[in-house]
């Protein structure tokens, strides 16, 4: 009998304009499916009240960032809003080699990055707003957020959307429940390709 387990995993992006959801339907992905980690991203930004340091991110300082870039240790890295934030490229690869999916919490710029790294590991999912007044609402509703950021995150979530196109799967999230579902629906899909099955091949000759 095949054992289903002995698979490749998969990089999972799944991208948005802040304030649409995507922090959410990780965090759910993360509590209701087996074999599945978020990735840990750098970022020179500073800790939110509710943040902890290695769980939410690896918080660190603008030459320390510096250092892991000069030494290729990132999958991806890019400049959002003025901060550094990066994928480690060790950690990723070494959970997809373990049959582990691995979920990205990054923008476009990011997305490009691991396209080029991996083109065969990477599963694209864009998440959309429902509308721009209720994504207006969700970033004017952040205790962190006064005028003059909220105005900049919204011309920067306009551009972001603008991306849509490089994704291979579109989800608007009028309800997380929804999309969570649609989301999971995707990766079950994923995992079941032909070229992430290890031990097909072997499976295969036995059926001879």
């Amino acid at each position: 009998m095949m054992n289903n387990n002995i698979r490749r995993g998969l990089v999972l992006v799944i991208s948005s304009p802040s304030g649409a959801g995507k922090t959410t339907i990780c965090k759910k992905l993360i509590q209701e499916i087996d074999s599945i980690e978020l990735s840990v991203s750098v970022t020179t930004r500073k800790k939110r009240k509710d943040e902890i340091d290695g769980k939410d991110y690896f918080f660190r300082s603008e030459s320390e960032f510096s250092s892991l870039e000069n030494n290729n240790k990132f999958l991806e890295n890019a400049n959002v809003f003025g901060y550094s934030y990066g994928t480690l490229k060790r950690e990723v690869i070494s959970k997809i080699q373990k049959g582990i999916d691995v979920i990205v919490d990054i923008d476009w710029q990011g997305t490009r990055q691991i396209q080029k790294h991996i083109p065969n590991d990477i599963v694209k999912v864009f998440v959309l707003p429902p509308s721009i007044q209720e994504l207006e609402n969700r970033l004017g509703n952040r205790a962190s957020e006064d005028k003059k950021n909220f105005i900049k995150r919204m011309s920067e979530a306009r551009k972001e959307i603008s991306h849509y196109t490089e994704y291979d799967f579109i989800i608007i999230n009028h309800q997380i429940e929804k999309a969570v579902s649609q989301i999971k629906t995707i990766l079950f899909s994923e995992r079941i390709r032909r070229n992430r099955q290890l031990n097909l091949n072997k499976f295969i000759d036995n059926l001879k």
